[in-house]
């Protein structure tokens, strides 16, 4: 399973889950094996300083890597489209977790 979190900076389990998908600093990509954490690797939000449209271009950057799920406080009707029509799953989170309390969320699901 590959997961990628929308993050606020470079702190792999340790970063906070951004509260806007398309606006994240940052994607922290989580590689799930056995149903345990097998690699963390962050890349920079390509789109992140965007004014518009940032969310749909987030998506599609995530559906070219592979992406089956993605973790996120907050996501827009166009991102969230986008994710679906490339079957990839959104867990929507509470705002304030870590990277790790959200995967643990998430697999729990």
């Amino acid at each position: 399973i590959r997961i990628a979190i929308a993050t606020e900076g470079y702190n792999g389990l340790e970063d906070t889950v951004s509260p806007i998908f398309g606006k994240s600093k940052t994607f922290t990509l989580v590689n799930i094996e056995n149903g345990k954490i097998a690699n963390v690797r962050v890349i920079d939000n390509p789109v992140a300083a965007f004014k518009r449209g940032s969310g749909s271009i987030a998506s599609k950057t995530l559906a070219d890597l592979r992406i089956d799920k993605v973790i996120t406080v907050q996501i827009g009707p166009g991102a969230l489209e986008l994710l679906e029509y490339h079957k990839i799953k959104t867990i929507i989170i509470d705002p304030g977790k870590t990277v790790a309390e959200s995967i643990r969320e998430a697999l729990s699901r």
